[in-house]
């Protein structure tokens, strides 16, 4: 029975991406969440795509008006502060 549920790291972040978008059955969320219990790798993978969704959905419905959106320097800034934060938590997982 648990085999059925078995899948790969590439079948996993597929649907990962899917379910941000509400693309996912329910069945694939099922196989993601076993595969995330047992995979610390695809679980950083999973939350790190959500906190850039996150990020995304905050920024974009700023940007509603015209004259919120992110300028050039904001959109440079807001990138290395992702990378930072980044590499921050890779820092704290290995410790």
């Amino acid at each position: 029975m648990v085999k059925k549920f078995n899948i790969s790291c590439d079948e996993a972040t597929t649907i990962c991406d899917k379910s941000q978008y509400g693309e996912a059955t329910f069945l694939d969320k099922v196989k993601l969440t076993w595969h995330l219990f047992m995979c610390r790798i695809c679980a950083k993978y999973s939350k790190q795509n959500s906190i850039m969704t996150q990020v995304y959905q905050l920024k974009s419905s700023d940007c509603k008006e015209i004259h919120k959106c992110m300028s050039s320097e904001e959109k440079v800034l807001l990138r290395t502060e992702m990378k930072e934060f980044q590499e921050h938590n890779e820092l704290q997982e290995y410790r």
